[in-house]
């Protein structure tokens, strides 16, 4: 085990099955703490627990559906039975499809906020209960820089995160003053399973790269190390924050922008 900046903690991942909830999880092993990775992919969930195992790190792999309280709860029992109460939640277990509005279903609408907004607020009050009582515990919950920059015809992709920011700085207003804090991570393009149909020709994954001014797809790694300071004790004042890691992507808009002169 390389660090310990948890040493001894109880961490629940959400959506931990791969992508940024299992670099996650192993990051969080390596530093010591006991993970709990829930997702509805059960075989995932358990390669990833295989990861956290090999990376010297204990932990519980459950198949759970965010979205279904009493799946959550069968979840949160199972995990303090085996680890014990959560001192860190990570709410990442995320969906979206891309379909103009004019033709998303309402299906297909109410699936993404479920997911994103929805099981974000059922595993916070599942897994938090326990730390407004003992008064300490952080929440880390993953959005994107699509709550902030609309994400065109990707249904209600962005919607629902604008709504899993805004939970963040409710839960960090609310919870606050007992010793709880919530932040979120704002990922800008990363490579993950969902991501991977977008990177598969050599040349999109170049065209991609080069509006972003790090010249760069992130990794769920990058997510990962911002998923831990905030989390961690290097960030015991910051809540209701929103970190945004997108390589620079966001702050290079305007240069997409055509200038007189530049057009031929």
């Amino acid at each position: 085990m390389s660090g310990s900046m948890f040493s001894g903690q109880v961490c629940v991942v959400t959506g931990a099955a791969g992508g940024i909830g299992r670099a996650t999880a192993v990051a969080m092993a390596k530093e010591g703490a006991r993970v709990a990775i829930l997702d509805k992919n059960a075989e995932g969930a358990a390669e990833t627990l295989r990861l956290v195992q090999g990376a010297g790190g204990d932990g519980i792999a459950l198949s759970c559906d965010t979205t279904d309280a009493e799946s959550v709860g069968t979840a949160h029992a199972a995990v303090v039975a085996r680890l014990g109460d959560a001192d860190i939640l990570v709410n990442n277990a995320g969906v979206g499809k891309f379909v103009p509005l004019a033709e998303v279903s309402l299906e297909e609408w109410n699936r993404v906020i479920a997911v994103n907004v929805t099981g974000y607020f059922i595993c916070a009050q599942a897994f938090g209960r326990a730390m407004l009582a003992r008064h300490r515990g952080a929440i880390v919950n993953i959005s994107s820089i699509g709550a902030v920059h609309p994400n065109s015809e990707f249904g209600s992709y962005s919607v629902s995160k604008a709504g899993a920011s805004m939970l963040t700085k409710l839960l960090a207003a609310e919870w606050g003053p007992y010793g709880v804090r919530c932040n979120a991570v704002l990922p800008g393009m990363v490579h993950t399973p969902m991501t991977a149909v977008n990177y598969a020709s050599e040349e999109v994954l170049k065209a991609r790269s080069a509006v972003v001014p790090m010249r760069r797809i992130g990794s769920p790694e990058d997510i990962a190390a911002a998923v831990l300071y905030l989390a961690g004790p290097n960030a015991a004042y910051v809540t209701g924050a929103e970190l945004v890691v997108d390589g620079g992507l966001t702050q290079n808009y305007t240069r997409l922008i055509p200038r007189a002169g530049q057009l031929s």
